[in-house]
């Protein structure tokens, strides 16, 4: 065991007795523990100029919603060269398109201000901007609701209501009839509701005389 000394500053100082190999180690267990909770943060920089294309300016949007996503802070420097001094709205503009474009995962902590030939502003995480745009996303990707089926309404109304009545299938339309081609005969037909020819009875005046 060791006396070892616990408040220095104190009147008496205080000691206490203890093993000091293992108190160091329990002091260094607890130093690596909350380090390890303990997230670092650091400062990104992403930089643009007014008169950047439109592929490489979402290729660097990109980047800072990377860089916000995974905790840091982005430093977004614009940079004037020449004539482009004397025009300090072009930088504006496109500060203003890259807080539009990470609205839904990030705020401005450092509103644009202007630095010699460079405007600078920093952006932050936001994480309730965060929340709320995976809270969408999950409700976009569940399907939606199946309507109710006729026993769930029935059982919900407390009757069911009644089955339509059976419809009767359409009479048939009679084809109409084709119009007889030119030039071509058509054959005669009996008249309706007549039977076949019978032969006629013999005049009997031309009947021969029977025998007696």
């Amino acid at each position: 065991m060791d006396l070892v000394e616990v408040a220095a500053a104190a009147n008496p100082p205080v000691c206490r007795i203890m093993d000091y190999g293992k108190y160091k180690y329990e002091a260094a267990q607890k130093a690596k523990e909350s380090r390890r909770k303990t997230s670092s943060v650091s400062v990104k920089e992403m930089k643009y100029r007014p008169k950047i294309s439109g592929g490489d300016f979402e290729t660097k949007t990109r980047k800072v919603e990377k860089f916000l996503e995974e905790g840091h802070k982005v430093k977004v420097t614009l940079t004037f060269r020449g004539r482009e001094m004397n025009h300090p709205e072009m930088g504006q503009r496109i500060l203003d398109r890259v807080v539009q474009s990470v609205e839904h995962i990030g705020r401005v902590e450092i509103f644009p201000r202007r630095d010699g030939r460079n405007m600078t502003m920093v952006l932050a995480p936001d994480r309730k901007a965060q929340a709320a745009t995976e809270r969408a996303r999950r409700q976009a990707s569940e399907p939606g609701d199946s309507a109710p089926s006729d026993n769930e309404q029935s059982s919900t109304n407390g009757s069911q209501a009644p089955a339509p009545a059976a419809q009767a299938p359409p009479a048939a339309t009679p084809a109409p009839a084709r119009p007889p081609a030119e030039g071509r005969p058509q054959p005669s037909q009996p008249p309706q509701g007549s039977g076949p020819p019978q032969a006629s009875s013999p005049d009997p005046a031309t009947r021969p005389a029977e025998r007696t």
